[in-house]
């Protein structure tokens, strides 16, 4: 089964190919202590959908699978190199997309209780060809004292269930270098709330 750390790392390298839902269901599941269920919601989507995945990838799911022979991993197609983002990132949205102040405020609360450094928000739009409407997605940035997986459970949960809204959250750990749709998405960000004690 996919490891804690392993799961964060999957799901960040797959975002923006796999879609929010799916990315949130392996999330959720092994977080709820399910990883047999998280780890076949990964490769039966990305077989079924044909998401394309590197060889890096591959050895980083197999490695933690109890089988490496798993047929439903060497069905996933394959891929040289880490595609580029399929989806435009804007700091600022469309006049016509919804109104995220209640989410901003919900959210820089729930936030601080997960000790974290700073939370943003950007606009995402998919590219010509791709499928999907435009969305708001968060990025939390925490320190490696942080539970990411927790943070990023605790922070959709309450936009679910206070507002029932799906927005997108990506969890940064310091440190740890962000995959390419990550750094789309953070260099487009408008800050939302800042760790008062923490250091820029």
């Amino acid at each position: 089964m996919l490891t804690y750390a392993r799961v964060l790392e999957v799901c960040a390298r797959l975002a923006g190919r796999l879609s929010d839902d799916t990315l949130d269901a392996i999330r959720t599941h092994h977080h709820a202590g399910e990883p047999d269920l998280a780890d076949a919601t990964l490769l039966l989507t990305l077989a079924y959908h044909e998401v394309g995945i590197t060889e890096e990838e591959r050895d980083l799911i197999r490695s933690a699978l109890p089988d490496p022979d798993s047929p439903d991993l060497a069905a996933v197609p394959a891929l040289a190199t880490i595609p580029a983002p399929r989806h435009r990132f804007t700091p600022t949205a469309p006049a016509a997309a919804p109104d995220p102040a209640l989410a901003d405020t919900l959210l820089a609360a729930e936030a601080a209780q997960h000790h974290a450094v700073e939370l943003g928000r950007t606009w995402r739009e998919p590219l010509p060809g791709v499928r999907g409407p435009g969305t708001w997605v968060y990025l939390l940035r925490a320190t490696p004292a942080t539970d990411p997986l927790h943070a990023y459970v605790g922070l959709s949960s309450q936009l679910w269930l206070v507002l029932r809204e799906t927005w997108p959250l990506e969890v940064l750990v310091e440190g740890i270098p962000n995959p390419p749709y990550q750094s789309a998405a953070l260099a487009a960000t408008t800050r939302v709330w800042t760790n008062p004690t923490a250091a820029d």
